[in-house]
């Protein structure tokens, strides 16, 4: 039997399709000497501290650093049934191919069960870059051998490993010696985590310091026989290191003489240039692009773009790094432009427009690496069925393949410089001559640089009719968004200062990959160290006290970013495993002994910026539930108070009223997202289901009665139901038919 290995079940069964495997069986589907099984992602996890040792289930100093000698995976508990079907299955094969996502996780998620289970016999890959039928085909009759991707395999063993490394050990050595001297809280530790939150700590701060100076611009009007522009004045005399004007006397001189004066023109230059389409999308950039364009979030993104590759077909594989497209799928151009066009008859011009013999710089082999750019399959579409996220990144990155097609756009750059017997005024211009590939994209709005300049001569004659002194102020660097932070991730050679270092790591990418980003950024968000005020990231009080806390190297994103490269020399089987974790232990093992040595004093953290329970004393912690972010003590279960969340710092609860008694003999009262009883603590949410409950229907709930609720929604069909419900331990349960 042919033992197929897929990551996720709808994966599985678009694969399952072309092989013919259409009879459904527990956990797989089966064909004619082909079966095909899945996964829900990872169904092994890496094993706790306490695998290793029962005393390491207690967080103590004088236990680390714990360094696996024979490192261990779990079954996840919500896998365990499927692990003991694919396990089963795999004693069964003949031959296993990996069908699992194109990229290292991918690689990582299929052979670790392999291995947890002791599979032995022949393995292949199939490496797929969309999943709509034709695509899925040709994958499978270019079946890789195995041995081709297996370094994947041992850069994601390394990776997993050492996240596991620094994370456990430094996040117990930093929150036991942090404890040492009052601060309750846990510090947690990421390999990349902290590092991007340093980026924004950093950027935080200098906001804060930044001390603005004004500085003076004169704009006058010119006029001259073939047109009018607008020209800045040249300053000479007192200007700051950007070459502007900070003598506001000098520049109201400047003002007062142009008034009225009368100028030549001392250069008139226009030239013709040619702007090439903007490449096809990977994932940062659509992840960018759909921050600034909509104020998604890179998790939103990431979110659609796997809905529109695994659901839609729409799309290639989306968790990229690459923007470039491999010469062989030229050949393809027409037949997906008609695809296109079958799917949205609205772009009928646009793809009549475009010329599939046409090959842009994106065509390129040299430049493709583990994948290509983001860009439409020819599958058939349902456009109707996206939501308005999908259809508006899927539209995006259809412009972005589109535009490939079209030439180059042509533009004139003209520069007008006049000048009076004092002083120089210029002018920069640009005027589209042939759209091109604007037709497609949209030409973006004209700046002021950007203003069509009428034809003149040197030495010509104009009048300066009307001079505008206009005050300015500098700047202060712009917080990150979303967008911005995960270029900053891709693009942290900007913050390095090492020349040399800065050098190499221009050729590396960054921290972090494609795929994990947009999870690093939301992870930081729900541990409370990073906050969203409208689309600008913010630092946290805990998120500034951590980055003071931990040991500069551990922050600093060079560091992470050199092991982003040591993983990828891994991965081209260029790196060993065994030499990068010896590395990764060494570096632990020095780490955690300079905290214990240097002890609770060297943990700058300081305790008044911990907010404290009002009842018990305690640090509140801030938490994320499914009813979004509020804060929590650090003693639940013992103290169960709570405030909800007011940018990152917790708020005054809303006043309680009371609307019943409960049926223990307490009273009910209204809190900010909730009834509960003042005595047992049980509590009926105001939102359930889906449905907002009235007032007298959780009084009569939470008084021991049963209620009929009609209209709830089911999370997982979105379907609307009826069901009795009552109040069971403290908690609404929702009471089901037996066999229903």
């Amino acid at each position: 039997m042919q033992l197929y290995l897929c990551e996720k079940p709808s994966q599985a069964r678009d694969i399952a399709r072309e092989l013919g495997a259409t009879r459904r069986d527990s956990g797989c589907q089966r064909g004619a000497g082909v079966t095909v099984t899945w996964g829900f992602g990872h169904l092994l996890a890496m094993a706790p501290p306490e695998a290793y040792g029962e005393q390491l289930a207690q967080w103590r100093l004088d236990t680390l650093p714990i360094i696996p000698q024979r490192w261990q995976l779990q079954v996840r508990s919500k896998a365990e049934s499927q692990f003991r079907i694919v396990k089963r299955l795999l004693s069964q094969a003949d031959e296993v191919v990996l069908a699992t996502d194109a990229d290292r996780e991918g690689e990582t998620i299929a052979r670790e069960i392999l291995d947890q289970v002791g599979y032995r016999g022949p393995v292949r890959r199939l490496w797929l870059s969309a999943l709509d039928p034709v695509s899925i085909r040709q994958a499978l009759a270019q079946l890789l051998d195995g041995a081709r991707t297996e370094p994947l395999y041992w850069a994601g063993l390394a990776r997993s490993r050492a996240d596991w490394l620094i994370g456990m050990n430094l996040t117990r050595a930093l929150t036991l010696t942090a404890q040492q001297g009052g601060h309750p809280g846990v510090l947690s530790v990421g390999r990349v985590q902290t590092p991007t939150l340093r980026l924004v700590v950093e950027r935080d701060r200098a906001i804060e310091r930044f001390q603005p100076h004004p500085y003076y611009e004169v704009h006058v009007q010119c006029h001259h026989a073939q047109g009018s522009w607008t020209a800045k004045w040249q300053p000479t005399g007192q200007r700051d290191s950007e070459g502007r004007c900070i003598d506001k006397a000098s520049a109201q001189a400047v003002a007062a003489r142009a008034e009225g004066a009368q100028a030549q023109v001392m250069r008139a230059q226009t030239e013709r240039h040619q702007a090439a389409p903007p490449l096809p999308l990977d994932l940062s950039s659509l992840q960018q692009a759909g921050d600034q364009r909509w104020g998604d979030s890179a998790q939103e993104v990431l979110d659609a773009a796997q809905a529109l590759y695994e659901r839609h077909k729409a799309i290639t594989y989306p968790r990229t790094d690459c923007r470039y497209l491999p010469v062989s799928q030229h050949a393809e151009a027409a037949q997906v432009l008609q695809a296109l066009k079958d799917a949205d008859p609205s772009i009928q011009e646009q793809v009549e427009g475009a010329d599939p013999q046409r090959r842009s710089r994106a065509w390129n082999d040299k430049k493709i690496t583990a994948h290509h750019a983001i860009i439409p399959t020819g599958a058939t579409i349902d456009r109707s069925a996206m939501s308005q996220r999908e259809r508006r990144l899927y539209e995006l990155i259809r412009a972005h393949y589109l535009a490939q097609f079209y030439p180059p756009c042509e533009y004139d750059e003209a520069v007008i410089e006049v000048a009076t017997a004092r002083d120089a005024f210029i002018a920069k211009g640009r005027s589209i001559r042939r759209p091109g590939w604007r037709a497609v994209l949209g030409q973006q709005e004209a700046t002021e640089q950007e203003q069509p300049l009428p034809a003149v001569e040197e030495q010509d004659p104009v009048r300066l009719e009307t001079a505008q002194l206009k005050k300015q102020q500098t700047k202060p660097p712009r917080p990150y968004t979303p967008g911005t932070l995960l270029a900053a991730m891709k693009r942290i050679a900007d913050v390095v200062d090492d020349p040399q270092l800065r050098q190499k790591l221009k050729e590396t990418s960054g921290i972090g990959t494609e795929a994990t980003r947009a999870g690093i950024i939301e992870t930081l968000q729900q541990r409370g160290y990073l906050i969203r005020r409208k689309r600008a990231l913010h630092a946290t009080e805990a998120g500034r006290a951590l980055i003071d806390a931990v040991p500069e190297a551990v922050s600093d994103p060079a560091t992470t970013a050199r092991w982003e490269e040591a993983l990828g020399e891994i991965a081209e089987g260029r790196g060993d495993l065994a030499a990068f974790l010896e590395q990764q232990a060494a570096w632990v093992r020095t780490l955690v002994r300079q905290i214990q040595e240097a002890g609770a004093e060297a943990i700058a953290i300081d305790g008044s910026a911990q907010p404290t329970c009002p009842s018990c004393g305690r640090s509140m912690r801030r938490r994320t539930g499914k009813h979004g972010a509020f804060w929590g003590c650090s003693g639940y279960p013992d103290c169960t108070v709570t405030r909800p969340d007011a940018n990152g710092k917790p708020a005054e609860p809303t006043p309680s009223r009371a609307i019943g008694q409960c049926g223990c003999g307490g009273t009910v009262y209204a809190q900010a997202r909730a009834w509960q009883c003042d005595t047992c603590q049980a509590r009926v949410w105001y939102q359930t289901a889906g449905k907002s409950l009235s007032e007298r229907q959780a009084r009569a709930l939470l008084a021991g009665q049963t209620v009929h609720l009609r209209g709830l929604r089911s999370r997982k069909s979105g379907k609307r139901f009826d069901a009795p419900a009552r109040v069971e331990k403290g908690q609404l349960r929702l009471i089901f038919e037996e066999g229903r």
